[in-house]
């Protein structure tokens, strides 16, 4: 069942939330500098969570209930990671760290419309498996 759709899906948002952080920097600090998830540990664990996540969500593909549960834990970290991100960007203090914002703040959206629809089509193959159940 690896070649099923979700599998593409989930392999996109790992790809995102591997590979992409090193490509695109989050924001760029009051002196110039653009600043990348791996400049700060947490966001880097963050990202390779998630992305380790979604690696094991594909080839958890024989359960797909623990499937589906990993999906949903995923998105949280994604929306605890987007949380970060916005409280980062718009603190209250008059002097923020942060002067421009990079396209990097966007991939964990990216990544949970990923995940969203890797769900659905996990949702959807099991209502498959037990429709035809209760044909036998």
């Amino acid at each position: 069942m690896i070649q099923r759709i979700q599998t593409l899906y989930l392999f996109i948002a790992a790809g995102i939330s591997a590979g992409l952080i090193f490509v695109f920097h989050l924001w760029t600090n009051n002196e110039g500098n653009e600043v990348f998830a791996v400049d700060n540990y947490m966001y880097l664990g963050l990202f390779l969570g998630s992305a380790l996540l979604s690696l094991i969500s594909i080839f958890s593909f024989k359960n797909r209930k623990s499937q589906f549960v990993m999906g949903r834990v995923n998105i949280i970290l994604n929306f605890i990671l987007l949380g970060i991100f916005v409280y980062q960007s718009l603190n209250i203090s008059g002097e923020t760290n942060v002067s421009e914002k990079g396209i990097g703040i966007l991939l964990p959206i990216f990544s949970i419309v990923c995940l969203v629809l890797a769900n659905k089509a996990i949702k959807k193959d099991e209502d498959l498996v037990k429709s035809v159940d209760r044909l036998r």
